[in-house]
């Protein structure tokens, strides 16, 4: 049902470079690109994630309880996803593990414009 989510950046050249290493961890790669956005993802039929400048030239800014969720296989990439993050300059929302009893695996972490994200799956 989602077919994009963009996120918004005052530091489009950092942001860029951020994803471009941050996503290759998941297998997704530059699908289509402008001056004023990029989009990732694994396949140009499936949904993607994207950074833009503003259309209406004003900052972004970050959403309040506003989130990307990325699906992943297994826990492990779910891991070297958190720990790349933080590497590239993200900061911390939560470090791998279980949340709940229903088998949802999850880290949450932030880029460098402060957009929060999390990356889960579905153990069983």
């Amino acid at each position: 049902m989602i077919g994009y989510v963009t996120l918004g950046t005052n530091h489009f050249e950092q942001a860029a470079a951020f994803y471009d290493t941050l996503l290759a961890e998941i297998g997704a790669r530059r699908i289509m690109e402008g001056e004023q956005f990029i989009a990732w993802g694994v396949s140009p039929a499936k949904p993607s994630l994207g950074i833009i400048k503003p259309f209406n030239g004003q900052p972004a800014c970050v959403g309040n309880g506003s989130m990307v969720a990325l699906v992943v296989d297994s826990a492990d990439k779910i891991k070297a996803l958190h720990a790349k993050a933080l590497a590239l300059g993200g900061s911390d929302e939560g470090g791998p593990g279980p949340r709940g009893t229903s088998g949802f695996y999850a880290a949450y972490f932030r880029d460098l414009d402060g957009n929060k994200l999390n990356a889960f799956c579905m153990q069983s």
